[in-house]
């Protein structure tokens, strides 16, 4: 009983893995190309003031947690994460 009860538990697990790897590859397949035929972002190592000049005001902003301090700035259609004041990644909101 014990043997069938763990057989089972490891198959569930292995395949919510599987299910997880495959929902995040499909994310990042969809996301629009940085160009003008897509979405005009950010790209990694820009400053919080280049940001600010070519993108203006963020909608929203979430300040410095952790160490080293990660923040965001929140712009309609993505979010942009900064390491102390360098872009680290910008990810497109899913639609």
């Amino acid at each position: 009983m014990k043997i069938a009860a763990m057989a089972a538990l490891l198959a569930t697990m292995t395949t919510a893995g599987v299910q997880a790897d495959v929902l995040l590859l499909d994310a990042i397949q969809d996301a629009p190309p940085n160009s003008g035929s897509g979405l005009i972002r950010p790209q990694r190592g820009e400053t919080m003031n280049e940001v600010y000049a070519g993108f203006g005001e963020p909608k929203e902003t979430k300040g410095a947690i952790g160490e080293p301090p990660i923040s965001r700035w929140i712009y309609p259609d993505y979010t942009v994460y900064f390491e102390h004041q360098t872009v680290i990644d910008v990810v497109v909101h899913r639609q």
